[in-house]
Order: structure tokens, then C-alpha cells, then sequence
């Protein structure tokens, strides 16, 4: 689906830093998917579905040339009213009854024939169908993006052992390629979710009338059939696929599956500005998120080099993870054929849960093409840690070799403790030394040997094979099926 944004400047508006403003309005997220949720976008939508109908109408002989022609010609974004459409709105309380009268004024030969038949939510509920499967489109396109880019540090670092960490303990190597692996895995994940709302799931209402009969529809053209030859028609118009079935609304579990795969979007990048923000701490200090020259980490301490947009990410996923819930309710709670306590909270979670996500994987993509990865902190953490995570190797040794598998995790547990509490010291490790003097497994093995059995440099499995493997076979058919997507795109630069 083609995504077309209308970017009008309404001159009249007085919104401005006087009043309350959404961050989303101006800080964060990226111009393009504001202006997708824009109001002047959204009731563009509303006049391109009511020429749809109309021209559908039309073909049915419900309209005349003329007044089609009519409806076509004040239809554009630019006749859009919104000031007028308020100050109607104020005396008759209904929003798009009042577009309709403000597009009636305008278009005074067809005006009378606009929403022939229609009800609100054939009108609304298409529209947010529109603007939801767009918007699925703009972070489709920001999730290729992060893949594309994790894609190559898991090419460059597939075989660099690191330290890995368990209950952050260290644990065994991995390797920073097979690290990254997991995240790119989770996007993966991700882009296969949002294929599967724009193939099965987000789906329009159609042109089903007030409880979904098409009623209205059938009435005026005096046969069932014609109403879903209708029906076929408009939907071709705007290139949408319909439910079959549906009440006043299309179903409303389709904004709960839609706000909940988000949510899954937000945890993914989620998992990975946590894991960054622990491995930019000095204590770990082996990756770091891109820091820009001017930037200040704290008005207190000048030194600082904080991880502010890793924070970012974590924060407003905070806020997308709650968002599901909202659509749960609306979709419980929308009564019978349906109730209207759900409009104004869709105001909020859907446009907000697009922007929030907009924001999250722009950042994310952003460290991903500027991530630093030291080295030396690597190797240093790798050489402090590494003997303990050869201990499992060396388990299996003297195991093959004879001993009772359960004793010897004891006795290599009890020279590991004694060998942490020097480390904790500020000592060098001595577990190496411990466990060449220790009788039973010097008698099975030389200190060399000792030695070449618990460096960890090379005790990381098939984490190198399996990365290359990833990116064969996974990474880059996705990467090259979705290329037309790949791009820079930019937030608001806060």
C-alpha cells in the first residue's frame, strides 16, 4: 500500500510550548509517522473513502456524473476544514458528522449524496485500517533496517570470544557475533509477526453499515447482491482486504494483536539497550552506544559518558508494554454489536504506539550503526574470568579419564571459590595454579596441559558456524526481500 502523507500547515492553530503538548508531538518519533496520525491526515482518509463510496455508488446509478464529479473535485487534502469541522463539532457533538457537513458545504451539487448509507465506523474504522497498516509499513521498514545493521557486526564479530554471563556471574565464552545474533534473531521474529498482520490480520470493516448487516446498503440498492458487489468495489478503490464478518466495527482484537506485536517490537530492542547499558558500565566496559562530541552526560559531573539513548529505548518500551492491555479491554468490553467507550483510549494507544515504536527502533538502529566494540576490555574481562569458565571442559576431561564425574565437580568448585575470593581481593587468579597442584589432577594431567584445557579462548562451541550459518540462511534472504525498505531515516535529533 502505497503511503501518502499530506503535510498542510492549518495557520490558524494555536498550539504552541504554552500549552501541553505530547513528546511525541515534538520530540520523539520521526516527522513521517506523525504526520501519518496527523488530523489532517486522518480526515484526508475520510474524504479519499468517501469518494470511494461515491464512485462505487455511482456505478451503481446512486450518483450522477455530475454530482461524483462534484464530490471528487473538493476531496483533495487541501479543502480539508478543520477549524470549520470543530466549530460545527462544538453545536452538534459528533466529529464526523461535521466533516461531512463542512464537505457538504463545499461540494454543493453531489454534497447531499456524501455517506449515502454509510454509518461512522464505515468511515473511521476503514480509516484507522489505512493509517494502521501504513504505519505497520514504516516500522517494517525500520526493523529491516536494524537487521541489516546488526547483520554487520554479527559478520565481523562471529569468531571474537568474549566472556559470557549467567546470573551476572561470569559464565562461558561466546563470542560478540553470536551475542548479537540473539537480538537480530528477535527482530527476525518480529519482521515475521508484522508480515503476519498485514497478510491475515489487519483487515477494514468494509461497507457493513450500522450493526454490520450492510442493511442499509442492501435498502438502497434493493438486493443483497448488489450490496456486496458494492462492498467489492469500494474495498478494490483503496486496495484493502475486509473481514467477512464484522459488527458496527471491524474486530477489535485486531488492535490488541496489533498494540501487542509492538509491544513485542519495544521488548526486543528493549533486551538489547539493557544488555548495552550494562556493557558501557565501567565495570564491564566492552561495548558502548555511539556518544556525540558535545554531548553532556550530567550538569554535576562532566566526566560522564551515559548511555542516554539506550535509557530512551528502555523508557518508552516501558510505556509501549502497557499498551496491550487498553486494547484487550476495548476488544472485552465492546458490547454486543458495539459501544463507544473504546474511541477515546483509541485515540491514544494506537497513534502513540506507532510513535513510541518509531522512536524506539530509529534509536535502535542508530547504535546498532555506531556501536563501539573495545576489544582490550573484551580480552581483559576474557583473561580474568576465563580459567573458571574452563573448568567445564577440564570436568569432562578427568571424567572421560576415569573419575567419578560428581566428585570432581566438587573438588574444581572448591578451588574456583578459593580462587574467587583472590580475585575479589584485587589478587590475580590462582586457580590455574590450584588446579596443577592439586594431586588428583595433576596425576591425570601435565601442567600444560592443565593450562591448554581451561583457556576458555577457544571453548565457545559452534557460535562461529552457527552466526555464518544465521546470516546465510536467515539474515540476508530477509535483508534482500525487504531492500526497497532499507533507508536512513531520522527522529527529532533530541
Amino acid at each position: 500500500m502505497t503511503v501518502v502523507l499530506w503535510r498542510i500547515t492549518l495557520k490558524s492553530d494555536k498550539f504552541g510550548y504554552d500549552t501541553y503538548l505530547s513528546p511525541f508531538t515534538w520530540r520523539y518519533g520521526s516527522e513521517e509517522m506523525r504526520s501519518l496520525f496527523s488530523e489532517l491526515n486522518y480526515r484526508a482518509i475520510w474524504r479519499k473513502i468517501w469518494v470511494a463510496l461515491a464512485e462505487s455508488q455511482a456505478q451503481q446509478g446512486l450518483l450522477t456524473q455530475t454530482e461524483l464529479d462534484d464530490i471528487k473535485s473538493k476531496a483533495s487534502a487541501k479543502y480539508v476544514d478543520i477549524n470549520r469541522a470543530h466549530e460545527i463539532e462544538k453545536r452538534i457533538k459528533h466529529d464526523v458528522m461535521a466533516e461531512i457537513l463542512t464537505f457538504a458545504e463545499q461540494a454543493k451539487e453531489g454534497g447531499g449524496k456524501i455517506h449515502l448509507g454509510a454509518t461512522s465506523a464505515d468511515i473511521e474504522d476503514n480509516a484507522d485500517v489505512i493509517r494502521i497498516r501504513q504505519g505497520l509499513e514504516i516500522i517494517l521498514t525500520r526493523l529491516v533496517n536494524c537487521l541489516s545493521s546488526a547483520s554487520k557486526i554479527i559478520r565481523k564479530y562471529s569468531d571474537l570470544p568474549c566472556i559470557g554471563w549467567t546470573h551476572l556471574q561470569p559464565g562461558e565464552p561466546t563470542t560478540v557475533g553470536y551475542r548479537i545474533a540473539f537480538y537480530a534473531q528477535d527482530i527476525v521474529l518480529d519482521i515475521q509477526n508484522i508480515k503476519f498482520l498485514l497478510s491475515d490480520t489487519v483487515k477494514a470493516k468494509g461497507l457493513k453499515g450500522a450493526v454490520g448487516t450492510s442493511a442499509s446498503y442492501t435498502a438502497l440498492l434493493g438486493d443483497p447482491k448488489l450490496s456486496s458487489e458494492l462492498e467489492q468495489s469500494f474495498l478494490s478503490k483503496l486496495n484493502l482486504p475486509s473481514f467477512n464478518i464484522s459488527n458496527q466495527t471491524y474486530p477489535r482484537k485486531t488492535d490488541f494483536l496489533v498494540l501487542s506485536i509492538l509491544s513485542s517490537i519495544a521488548q526486543t530492542a528493549n533486551k538489547f539497550a539493557s544488555d548495552l547499558r550494562l556493557m558501557q558500565s565501567p565495570v564491564f566496559g566492552e561495548w558502548s552506544e555511539p556518544i556525540a562530541k558535545d554531548q553532556v552526560g550530567s550538569t554535576a559531573m562532566p566526566f560522564k559518558k551515559n548511555p542516554t539513548s539506550s535509557e530512551r529505548i528502555c523508557s518508552i518500551a516501558r510505556f509501549v508494554a502497557s499498551l496491550p492491555q487498553v486494547g484487550y479491554w476495548n476488544a472485552s468490553l465492546s458490547l454486543l454489536e458495539r459501544t463507544l467507550d473504546d474511541s477515546a483510549s483509541r485515540r491514544l494507544v494506537i497513534p502513540e504506539g506507532f510513535l513510541g515504536v518509531d522512536e524506539i527502533l530509529i534509536l535502535f538502529n542508530k547504535i546498532l550503526g555506531g556501536l563501539k566494540i573495545y576489544e582490550a576490555s573484551i580480552d581483559r574481562n576474557l583473561n580474568r574470568f576465563a580459567s573458571f569458565a574452563g573448568t567445564e571442559k577440564l570436568l569432562m576431561r578427568l571424567t572421560t579419564a576415569g573419575e567419578n564425574r560428581q566428585k570432581m565437580h566438587e573438588l574444581i568448585r572448591k578451588h574456583s571459590f578459593l580462587a574467587w575470593d583472590e580475585v575479589l581481593k584485587g589478587r590475580e587468579n590462582q586457580l590455574v595454579n590450584y588446579l596443577i597442584k592439586d594431586k588428583i589432577i595433576s596425576s591425570k594431567f601435565k601442567p600444560s596441559e592443565i593450562k591448554k584445557i581451561v583457556s576458555a579462548k577457544e571453548h565457545v562451541g559452534n557460535a562461529p558456524t552457527r552466526c555464518k550459518t544465521f546470516l546465510k540462511e536467515v539474515v540476508t534472504p530477509l535483508i534482500k526481500e525487504h531492500s526497497k525498505k532499507l533507508g536512513n531515516i531520522k527522529s527529532s535529533g533530541f
